[in-house]
């Protein structure tokens, strides 16, 4: 197994934060929204998430907390630390902002995106992370998995971990309308859509679909690349092939994506870039070479040219 961040020593998981809630439709719109109108005032979390956002979002205590942690850790808004000042983001602007290209989340590159943020959130999400960049099965039974994450942080409470996996099975498995869960509640998180677990035959067994993602953006993929080489190695000029498909926190793990799928994409990263970044094979090396004058922070122009494509097609 690939080494991570998670096994890091010093490594504390994170189980909560959700209120036990998953994603909701229209959750990261109203959060994003009441960030931007009270950012101005630097004193404005106590507006965002005190008595009078009970009020504002028209839900209970814990349900605002959720939104509060769906949204930060999707990188819709971010908290500075130490101070009572909350901000949106780049991310949060270009999808919801005045002129967001997608605030409703019909697109479904803005829900990879999303995905590819709370996966990737290893200090905050460590069932996510550890699901998509350490489980090396295809199927999994939900006891089971819960018994694998105690094994490797056995002092996490039961309860934490049980809800923990049961958030993370509604956020991306969608639940059969019955008697007991109404069609809200089982199409209550839009990354249900995105496909990436089903539903086997027994009701507690799931399947991570592994594969071909067709509604990934080229632009959105090569986000992702920049933003684990920005993590796994930001020093270094070329990436390897290897590291692209299999490391923890890369693209490949985290899209579910196989080995000549990861292939493919790359292949075309010298158009989709404008060179910035190469594909090479050289002397039996398989790799991605980036410009000396590039900089990590141009990597949401890609996902914005996958938006304007998204529009192009729809208006023809």
């Amino acid at each position: 197994m690939a080494r991570g961040p998670l096994d890091q020593k010093d490594y504390k998981p994170q189980f909560s934060g959700h209120e036990t809630f998953p994603l909701r439709y229209g959750w990261l719109k109203k959060c994003y929204d009441r960030v931007s109108e009270t950012e101005k005032d630097t004193n404005n979390k106590p507006l965002c998430w005190g008595d009078d956002a009970i009020a504002h979002f028209g839900v209970g205590k814990n349900m605002v907390s959720s939104i509060r942690h769906w949204a930060s850790v999707a990188g819709i808004i971010e908290e500075s630390p130490g101070t009572n000042h909350v901000k949106t983001t780049p991310l949060g602007k270009m999808i919801f902002g005045d002129e967001g290209v997608d605030p409703y989340l019909e697109i479904p590159n803005s829900l990879w995106l999303i995905h590819w943020k709370l996966a990737t959130e290893w200090k905050k999400k460590t069932t996510w992370y550890w699901a998509f960049s350490y489980y090396s099965a295809v199927t999994f039974e939900r006891d089971t998995f819960i018994r694998r994450l105690k094994s490797k942080w056995p002092n996490a409470a039961q309860a934490t971990v049980k809800n923990d996996v049961a958030c993370f099975v509604r956020t991306y498995a969608a639940q059969p309308p019955s008697a007991k869960v109404g069609r809200d509640d089982s199409l209550e998180c839009p990354l249900t859509e995105l496909g990436l677990i089903k539903p086997v035959s027994k009701r507690d067994d799931f399947r991570f679909v592994r594969g071909q993602k067709t509604t990934l953006g080229y632009g959105t993929f090569v986000y992702a690349l920049l933003e684990f080489w920005k993590e796994f190695s930001p020093a270094s000029s070329t990436l390897s092939f290897e590291a692209i498909a299999h490391e923890p926190g890369s693209p490949g793990r985290v899209f579910l994506l196989d080995e000549n799928d990861v292939a493919d994409r790359l292949s075309q990263i010298d158009n989709v870039t404008n060179n910035a970044l190469r594909w090479s094979e050289t002397a039996g090396l398989k790799q991605v070479v980036r410009s000396t004058e590039f900089e990590f922070s141009s990597a949401l122009d890609f996902v914005q040219k996958d938006f304007e494509r998204s529009n192009e097609s729809e208006a023809a």
